[in-house]
């Protein structure tokens, strides 16, 4: 087993994203060295997730189930950080990418980082142009999907090798210094394709809809209740609304360094995380990257 890093996710039923993860961070740092919390200890999850450490907890629907979750996972970040240098920390849908331009591998890249830090890579959102995508996902997603657009929202501080609290949701830090590698990218795929996205949606609004709580009085996601989940392919056929830019990132970090700062009396810090309706195309070199 290597030392220098560990991934870590918690999931329950989402086999399409779980499948991304594994083959991301399996090939990346080895199947020893990821960790999956298997929420309602299903069965497909641990079949999946052979040769990576499973950890099995009850299903037991809870309005504050976000909260509970980051309470578990943020004491799991700290007791894995006691054997790796670097815990990557994060949803099952969202993956950590070292920009193939930079010639090194994730691990690689890792290696080469100073400790004590909490890194910050920006976030893409992967989108399913249903209008110009017909080929369906059957390994790689970029390749059949090549387009994206900045998601602020999805800029996580989420490599970690310093002491310090995640906040519910995972998208702020106690750490008071903002480290963001130029080679360093959050791909978030829930928009990635668009019979996946169903199938999952239905899937999260039935558990939410066991908890018996309502949007404003639970502690889960807006984005997990049906209420707030819209017509599902006029989501995804709106994409191609969006303007066309070229791809390019220069300015996005020097951003949020600016506008980094504490977030009122929390504990935490933040930057701006103003949404834009541009889409780009990825270049060739990422194709295969995940």
């Amino acid at each position: 087993m290597q030392t220098t890093a560990a991934a870590l996710t918690m999931v329950r039923d989402d086999a399409f994203f779980l499948r991304a993860w594994l083959r991301h961070y399996g090939e990346a740092l080895g199947r020893e060295n990821c960790y999956v919390v298997n929420h309602g200890c299903g069965e497909e999850v641990a079949k999946l997730a052979d040769g990576c450490n499973v950890i099995g907890i009850p299903g037991t629907p809870h309005k504050n189930f976000d909260m509970k979750r980051w309470r578990m996972l943020n004491n799991f970040v700290q007791g894995i950080r006691c054997y790796y240098d670097h815990v990557i920390v994060g949803d099952v849908d969202e993956l950590v990418v070292v920009d193939p331009a930079a010639g090194v591998s994730l691990l690689e890249f890792l290696k080469a980082q100073p400790l004590r830090r909490v890194l910050t890579p920006v976030g893409l959102e992967v989108i399913h142009r249903i209008d110009l995508e017909p080929e369906a996902i059957s390994d790689h997603i970029i390749g059949p999907r090549r387009h994206v657009r900045l998601a602020p929202h999805y800029s996580k501080p989420c490599v970690v090798s310093l002491g310090t609290k995640i906040a519910r949701g995972g998208h702020f830090t106690q750490a008071d210094k903002l480290f963001t590698p130029d080679e360093l990218l959050l791909f978030h795929l829930k928009f990635c394709d668009f019979p996946s996205y169903v199938e999952v949606m239905n899937q999260r609004n039935a558990v939410t809809e066991a908890t018996g709580a309502g949007v404003k009085e639970a502690s889960i996601g807006r984005h997990w209740f049906a209420e707030a989940r819209g017509e599902d392919r006029a989501v995804f056929e709106a994409f191609a609304e969006r303007e066309m830019v070229d791809y390019d990132l220069t300015g996005v970090r020097k951003g949020m360094h600016r506008s980094f700062k504490a977030r009122g009396e929390t504990g935490f810090y933040e930057f701006a995380r103003a949404e834009n309706d541009q889409q780009m195309v990825l270049p060739e070199r990422f194709v295969g990257v995940v």
